[in-house]
């Protein structure tokens, strides 16, 4: 029997006082209030009354302790999932408004449609839903929690709901700590849900 519900789970608030855009680098690890939000957002998937039946969570380090809670609170040992990490992405490492002035990086910028700046829409769509099939089927019953990041979730919602993968990412609905949930019907994902449990933090690594 399949699971019953799967929920993408962003990490939360990253300790980054220089305002870098880590991407998949090694050594960011939540902030003190991040822990705290990762503690909301389990409290939030745990108060649904069904029972978490498998937790994954990207292989970078604050999606690891973000789901610390989930583990602590169901005994389940998270699975690293390659699929479902950050995008790789070329201003990586840099001050993103820093940048942006520096004409050399412009180039980067040409076409926002693919990105240009980083791996594919497509790609990342395809690798999230791969990482969710499998989750899926593999589940006896209870729900999926996969913690990712930002970028892919919404990648997901934009394919689940059939809308174009182009997007501006400063519109991105996908907080810190946020819980996006999606049901399967057959060969169909369905969203059927999006909460923001956690109080809002500090967004200042995305990309």
């Amino acid at each position: 029997m399949p699971a019953e519900r799967l929920h993408l789970v962003r990490h939360g608030e990253v300790f980054n006082p220089e305002h870098v855009l880590y991407g998949r680098l090694p050594g960011y690890h939540l902030s003190e209030a991040g822990r705290a939000m990762a503690q909301a957002a389990a409290d939030h998937v745990l108060g649904l009354d069904c029972p978490v039946g498998a937790l994954r969570c990207s292989p970078l380090e604050r999606t690891q302790e973000s789901a610390a809670p989930f583990a602590a609170a169901t005994g389940l040992d998270p699975q690293l999932d390659e699929r479902i990490i950050e995008p790789w992405n070329v201003f990586e490492g840099t001050q993103m408004r820093r940048a942006l002035l520096n004409p050399l990086n412009w180039r980067h910028l040409r076409r926002p449609s693919r990105p240009s700046w980083g791996e594919p829409y497509v790609s990342i769509a395809e690798r999230m839903r791969a990482a969710m099939d499998e989750c899926w089927h593999g589940t006896d019953g209870g729900d999926v929690v996969l913690v990712s990041h930002q970028a892919p979730i919404w990648i997901t919602h934009l394919s689940v709901a059939g809308l174009p993968l182009r997007h501006d990412p400063r519109t991105r609905r996908c907080a810190l700590s946020s819980v996006t949930s999606f049901e399967r019907v057959g060969d169909v994902w369905r969203e059927i849900a999006y909460a923001e449990p956690a109080a809002a933090g500090v967004d200042l690594g995305a990309v």
